[in-house]
């Protein structure tokens, strides 16, 4: 159609515009990227699976595989193992044994790890210290933060500062004690019937996220790759990993979730946006007409289901007010004595009753109710009257 016949029709066109559909659909986009971006970092930053600290099988954030990889790559064999008896078949005598989280281990596994020829590097206070680390005792905790070795081991020497707290140790006679916080060593390195045992309060330094800073990586190098191989051992998996058995929020990534909050927070702040901005108000025509006594009667019956007499004695006192006042002359900001005194004066009525009606208490019952109602049409009758 062209616009002069839509101009001598009357009618306009509905199509969409692009301009609309955008303006339109600009809000819903904005939220979808929102979403996509946080999925993205959420994956990028927390890896694919659960974390398993200073595991070297393990990418995340405080995983241990990029130390295992850089051991690797300078010559040093990392053999990964969960089990003591996997630790005793891989101790070749040059040998390295890293030990992380023992909380798995009984009495026994204990003494044997202990009974090993392999050196020996402990992380954090443990349950069995004195048959992992005799001599050494744990004694209260310490900020883990960027510190000086301040010690003549070489491994600290040269490294230099290194990411070290955690735990503060106690060292035996004859021990080096390195990075100390407060003047208590939480590295401790000493000789044991011919091996090397290092305690670290905090194993932080040789994780993925603190390995590239300060000289944790040459540390971390300089201790677990002193000998040809490293024996790592790890907590075991659980049943439900080993065996793949997951349940459905198992196998949902951690990014998903991650997204799924952001799309409700977003969703929550669109909500409050545009709840704010409901536009101007349209009047529409109503289907029928409706007459004025009706709609009177509708809602006094409504107050009188509910007993609201106080709410029409307020509707009928104002709505005597609004129609008496421009006919005593009298500015709509009158006050309520001069409002009184005007009324008494055009109606002969005493200033008594007539605040009574206008501002007393409301009706004890209905019969009160329509007394009042009486009483305020009389009133407005002799106003006009006079």
């Amino acid at each position: 159609m062209s616009l002069a016949a839509a101009a001598e029709t009357g009618s306009t066109a509905t199509s969409p515009t692009a301009a609309s559909l955008w303006r339109g659909g600009r809000g819903i986009l904005l939220i979808a990227l929102i979403v996509v971006a946080g999925a993205v970092v959420g994956v990028l930053l927390g890896g694919a699976g659960a974390s398993r600290p200073l595991d070297p099988a393990d990418t995340s954030l405080a995983g241990g595989k990029g130390l295992a990889q850089l051991l690797r790559a300078h010559g040093v064999e990392v053999r990964r193992v969960t089990s003591v008896a996997e630790a005793e078949a891989a101790d070749s005598g040059e040998s390295t044994l890293l030990l992380g989280d023992t909380s798995f281990l009984g009495e026994e596994e204990a003494r044997r790890l202990g009974a090993l020829s392999a050196d020996r590097i402990v992380v954090g206070a443990q349950r069995y210290e004195d048959l992992l680390t005799p001599g050494v005792g744990s004694t209260e905790t310490a900020r883990t933060r960027s510190r000086e070795p301040r010690c003549a081991l070489p491994a600290a020497a040269r490294a230099g500062g290194a990411f070290m707290g955690g735990v503060t140790f106690t060292a035996p006679s004859g021990a080096v004690g390195c990075y100390p916080a407060d003047g208590t060593p939480t590295l401790v390195s000493y000789t044991d019937r011919d091996r090397t045992v290092t305690v670290v309060g905090d194993g932080q330094f040789m994780s993925n996220l603190r390995l590239a800073e300060d000289g944790n990586a040459a540390l971390a190098m300089n201790l677990a790759g002193a000998r040809p191989r490293l024996i790592w051992l790890v907590a075991p998996e659980t049943a439900a990993q080993a065996t793949g058995e997951q349940s459905f929020y198992d196998l949902i990534p951690d990014g998903v979730r991650w997204a799924v909050l952001q799309l409700a927070v977003v969703v929550l702040l669109l909500a409050l946006w545009q709840g704010r901005r409901l536009g101007p108000v349209v009047a529409e025509r109503l289907p029928v007409v409706v007459r004025a006594a009706e709609t009177v009667e509708g809602r006094a019956r409504l107050y009188r289901a509910r007993r609201a007499r106080d709410r029409a004695a307020v509707a009928l006192r104002a709505g005597f007010a609004d129609r008496v006042t421009p006919r005593l002359g009298l500015p709509s900001a009158a006050g309520p004595e001069a409002k009184v005194d005007a009324i008494a004066e055009r109606t002969g009525q005493a200033g008594f009753h007539v605040g009574a009606a206008l501002y007393g208490p409301p009706p004890a019952d209905e019969a009160g109710l329509v007394a009042l109602a009486a009483y305020l049409d009389m009133l407005e009758r002799q106003v006009k009257e006079s």
